[in-house]
Order: C-alpha cells, then sequence, then structure tokens
C-alpha cells in the first residue's frame, strides 16, 4: 500500500490488549462473546418481531428494527476481530481488510447518529403532538427517512475510503488498539497527516454534534411536554423512559467525544481501546433492552411468538 524505505506493508498487527495476564484474558474473552451473542440475538429477534406482528409495524417500531439492524453490523465490524484475538491470537489484518473494516465502522457509526436524529424526532412528534403523529410519520416519510440513513453511511464509506488511501506506511505495520481506528492509523502513516488528522476530525465532530444537539432539542421540547402532562403515572412512565434513552445516548455520544475529539490524539491508545470498548461493545449490548425488550407490546409480541414456536415443537 506504502513504500518507504524499500518496505511495502501488506498487513497490520492488532496489538490492543496484548499486556492482558491470561485470566483477565479468557474472562474478557468470555464477556466479550456473551455480549456479542446476546446484541445479535436481541436485535435479530426485534427484527423478526416487527416484521411479522402487525401490532408492532409502527413508525416507531420500523425506526427501531432498522437500529437494531444498524446495531449487528456495527458491532459484528470489530468485535468478530477482537473475539478472534482473544480466542485464536489471531493478531494480523490486511491492509484492505484494515480499510474496510475502518470504513464500515465509521460508515455505520454515521448512519445510527442519523437515525437517532429521526428516532428522537418520532418520539418528539408522538407525545409533543399525538393528534398530528399519524398524519406527519406517514409511511411514506418513514422510507425516505430511513433511505436518507442509508444514502448517508454510503457517502460516510466512500469519504473515509478516500482518506484512508492518501495514507502511506513505511514498514511500521503495528497498531495499538483492538481495530483500524484513524488514531492509530494515522500515527503509524509515514506520510504527512496533520491536515488529514484535522480534517477528519472536524468532520467527525460536525457529526457527532450536530447529531447531539438535535437529538438533544428533541428531547429537551419532550421533557417540558411531560411536564404538561395531568397525570403523575404517566409523567414518571414517560421520564422513566427518556431517562433511559438519554443514558445510552450518553454512552455512544461520550466516547465518541472522548476518541475523536482534536485533543484525543494525545490519549494513551490503550486508554482509547478502552474507551472505545463502551462505544463498540456496551452500547449494541444495551440498546436492545432500553429500546425494544423492556416494552410491553414487544414482550407480549415475543412471548406468543416464544409459545408458537414451542407448540409446534411440542404439540
Amino acid at each position: 500500500m506504502g513504500v518507504g524505505n524499500g518496505t511495502v506493508v501488506t498487513e497490520f498487527i492488532l496489538t490492543g490488549f496484548s499486556g492482558l495476564d491470561q485470566t483477565l484474558w479468557l474472562f474478557l474473552c468470555l464477556v466479550l462473546l456473551l455480549m456479542y451473542l446476546t446484541t445479535v440475538m436481541g436485535n435479530a429477534a426485534i427484527i423478526f418481531l416487527v416484521c411479522v406482528d402487525n401490532r408492532l409495524q409502527t413508525p416507531m417500531y420500523f425506526l427501531i428494527g432498522n437500529l437494531a439492524f444498524l446495531e449487528i453490523w456495527f458491532t459484528s465490524s470489530t468485535s468478530i476481530k477482537l473475539l478472534v484475538i482473544l480466542s485464536f491470537g489471531r493478531r494480523t489484518i490486511s491492509v484492505s481488510s484494515c480499510f474496510a473494516q475502518s470504513s464500515f465502522y465509521f460508515a455505520l457509526g454515521g448512519a445510527e447518529f442519523v437515525l437517532l436524529v429521526v428516532m428522537s424526532f418520532d418520539r418528539y412528534v408522538a407525545i409533543c403532538q399525538p393528534l398530528r403523529y399519524a398524519a406527519i410519520m406517514k409511511h411514506q416519510l418513514c422510507i425516505q427517512l430511513v433511505a436518507a440513513v442509508w444514502v448517508t453511511g454510503f457517502i460516510f464509506l466512500s469519504y473515509h475510503l478516500v482518506l484512508l488511501s492518501q495514507l502511506t506506511f513505511c514498514g511500521l505495520n503495528k497498531i495499538q488498539h483492538f481495530f483500524c481506528d484513524t488514531t492509530p492509523l494515522f500515527q503509524l502513516s509515514c506520510s504527512d497527516v496533520t491536515l488529514l488528522w484535522k480534517t477528519e476530525s472536524v468532520f467527525i465532530l460536525f457529526i457527532v454534534l450536530s447529531s447531539l444537539c438535535l437529538t438533544v432539542a428533541s428531547y429537551t421540547c419532550i421533557f417540558f411536554c411531560i411536564l404538561q402532562m395531568p397525570a403523575a403515572s404517566a409523567r414518571r412512565k414517560a421520564f422513566a423512559t427518556c431517562s433511559s434513552h438519554l443514558t445510552t445516548l450518553a454512552v455512544v455520544y461520550g466516547s465518541c467525544i472522548a476518541l475523536y475529539a482534536p485533543s484525543s490524539g494525545y490519549v494513551s491508545l490503550e486508554t482509547n481501546s478502552i474507551v472505545a470498548l463502551l462505544n463498540t461493545v456496551l452500547y449494541p449490548f444495551l440498546n436492545p433492552f432500553i429500546y425494544s425488550l423492556r416494552n410491553k407490546a414487544v414482550m407480549l409480541a415475543l412471548k406468543e411468538a416464544m409459545a408458537r414456536t414451542t407448540a409446534q415443537l411440542f404439540p
């Protein structure tokens, strides 16, 4: 990919978490495996239920189904390689695979930020303008909004591939991370990456902060609407739901700002690896429980689906 000092770099070595002792290594591997399987199965169950249950074929669950689909691929883009590293010690990754992993990670992450804005707008309309909800959140509009999310993800993917193609590498190939993040790649490159790094930081922070401002604005309006609800029980329920949503949003936005703020290049890569786990593992793990599996309608649909499956297996 890059030539320097007579050396052509064809693969990288991911050295993240290489300093762990054997006991902690096995514990981390087991925990991450369980969290990954739970994330994939939980989100897959949500997608299945949204597709087959008529009661869940509403704008809110349509958006949640798309979020679940995004989460499966987003966490898989980094977790599978991390599990391979922890389970088999295979730390090498080709340059093309590294660039593809990094690009898909940012594309899916960027698309998810846009989707979170759309979901917060949906909740704003549902809570603050319930009488107009059906007229505003029509099926056609939902399709258009989700299409915009995926088009945005494709734009992010193309942009990131072009940016990475500008990097050159001169023999050094050890990435001090568990996946191909841009920070260690920039630090490993032998070309002048000052402008590229600033461009990447500005681009990422613009996406993160703009989506954060729009999402916070929606939830602020929602909170004011909740305060005007006459029933105390309704206010408590709405506050509990919004609080859980904001908790997960704090995890993903906080970790992204910590990782990709302009000063993050001066933070140790070991610290970056730990913070990245919040973004790539913990947040996707929490989402099925926060957005869906705490919902009575989803749980009822899940119980009915399990009852039908059991009846078919054991008539």
